[in-house]
C-alpha cells in the first residue's frame, strides 16, 4: 500500500511534467519521418480501411443486434471499438518498454521513474482523442447521432488510462530485468484482440459456450469495449447497468496497480544497473 500511495503522489506532483513530456514524446517519435506526426493517424486509418474492405466490400457481414434491439451495420460496430483497441495496444506496448529504452536518460535526469510509463501512455491519448473524433463524425454520417450517453466516454477514457498504466508498471519493470517479457506481451496482446469482442460479438457464444462467454466478459478490455459502444450508440448507461462488471473491472485494476507499484518501487533503484 505504501508503494501505491508513493506512486500516486509522484504522479499528482509531476502532472505538469507528464503533460510536457508527453507532447515531446509524440513529436520526437516521428521527427525522422517526412510526414511526422501524421503517421500516428495514418497507420490506424489504414488498418480500419483494410477491415472495411475485407468485411464490407469483399463480403457482407450481417448487422450486429444491440441490447436495445437496434441493428448496427458491422463497420460502424467495429469502428466504435477499433480505436480503443489501437490505444490499448500502442500504449501498453510503448509503456512496457518505456523504462529500459530510457535508462541512459534516467542516469542524467532527476525525476520520479514512475512518471515515465505515465507520460508515454499519456502521449497516446492525444492521438486517441483525434481518432475518436473522426470516428464520431463517421458514425453521425451513418445515422448514429451524438447523445447524452457520450458523457460515459470521459469515464471510460479514465478507466482505460488506469488499466494501461497499472499493466505498464508491471511490464516496464519486468521487461527492464528480462527483455523477453516485452516480446511475450506483444504476442499476448495480438491474441487479446480476438478475445475482447473487438472484431466479433461474444454473444454468438451464448448458445454453445455460455460459460466461455461469461469468462471472457471478465476481461477488463471487453468491459471498456462494451462501454465505448454503449456510449457511441446510445444504448444504455453501461457503467451503471452492468455495475457488477464495473466492480470487477476496478478490482482487477486496483490489484494490478498495487502489485505493479510494489514491483516498481522495489526494483527501480536497481534499474541503472541494467544500463
Amino acid at each position: 500500500m505504501k508503494s501505491a500511495l508513493k506512486v500516486i503522489k509522484e504522479l499528482i506532483e509531476s502532472f505538469y511534467l507528464i503533460k510536457r513530456l508527453s507532447i515531446y514524446e509524440l513529436k520526437s517519435k516521428n521527427k525522422n519521418n517526412y510526414l511526422g506526426i501524421l503517421w500516428e493517424f495514418l497507420n490506424p486509418s489504414i488498418q480500419i480501411v483494410i477491415y472495411w474492405f475485407v468485411f464490407s466490400a469483399l463480403r457482407d457481414k450481417d448487422p450486429i443486434e444491440l441490447i436495445d434491439g437496434q441493428e448496427i451495420e458491422f463497420f460502424s460496430w467495429l469502428l466504435a471499438a477499433f480505436f480503443l483497441w489501437i490505444l490499448f495496444y500502442q500504449a501498453t506496448i510503448q509503456g512496457s518498454k518505456s523504462i529500459y529504452t530510457r535508462l541512459r536518460m534516467l542516469s542524467k535526469m532527476n525525476f520520479p521513474m514512475s512518471i515515465i510509463p505515465g507520460y508515454v501512455i499519456f502521449s497516446q491519448f492525444y492521438v486517441h482523442i483525434i481518432m475518436l473524433s473522426i470516428a464520431i463524425i463517421i458514425l453521425n454520417v451513418n445515422g448514429h447521432y451524438i447523445s447524452i450517453y457520450y458523457l460515459q466516454l470521459i469515464y471510460y477514457m479514465i478507466a482505460a488510462f488506469a488499466l494501461i498504466f497499472s499493466i505498464s508498471l508491471i511490464t516496464s519493470t519486468l521487461s527492464t530485468i528480462i527483455r523477453d517479457v516485452h516480446m511475450l506481451l506483444n504476442s499476448t496482446l495480438r491474441m487479446l484482440l480476438y478475445l475482447s469482442g473487438v472484431l466479433w460479438p461474444l454473444a454468438i457464444l451464448v448458445e454453445q459456450f455460455p460459460k466461455v462467454m461469461e469468462a471472457l466478459k471478465i476481461n477488463p478490455l471487453y468491459y471498456l469495449v462494451e462501454g465505448y459502444r454503449a456510449a457511441l450508440f446510445g444504448t444504455e448507461w453501461h457503467l451503471i447497468t452492468h455495475w457488477e462488471y464495473s466492480l470487477i473491472f476496478w478490482i482487477i485494476v486496483i490489484v494490478l496497480f498495487l502489485f505493479g507499484s510494489m514491483l516498481h518501487v522495489k526494483f527501480r533503484r536497481h534499474f541503472i544497473d541494467y544500463l
